[in-house]
């Protein structure tokens, strides 16, 4: 499930790991049963770890040191928009999409 970081969720989760916001720009995975979060590159590959083949797969990039895979997703994050295009606006949520959102 997902929740922005500017809803109650989001807050409640930043002010308990006490989460800089300027400093970590990225998505945070946050797992309530170990009471961990994760961002960057240990975030996506913990996401795709759970997801059904082939996209699991990516999990063997665990073996790359932590600073290299921070590098590789800080240079596609900087690169997206470029690589990719940017929306000129947001779209409306289907509402199997809004299920996925806690708020």
């Amino acid at each position: 499930m997902f929740a922005p970081l500017q809803s109650n969720i989001g807050q409640s989760i930043i002010n308990e790991f006490s989460i800089d916001t300027v400093k970590i720009d990225s998505i945070i995975l946050y797992k309530p049963k170990e009471r961990r979060i994760f961002h960057k590159s240990s975030a996506i590959l913990r996401i795709a770890k759970s997801l059904s083949f082939p996209t699991k797969l990516m999990a063997v990039f665990f073996i790359v040191p932590n600073f290299i895979r921070n590098w590789v997703y800080n240079y596609v994050a900087k690169n997206r928009y470029k690589w990719y295009g940017k929306k000129e606006a947001c779209m409306i949520p289907t509402p199997e999409l809004k299920a996925k959102f806690l708020e």
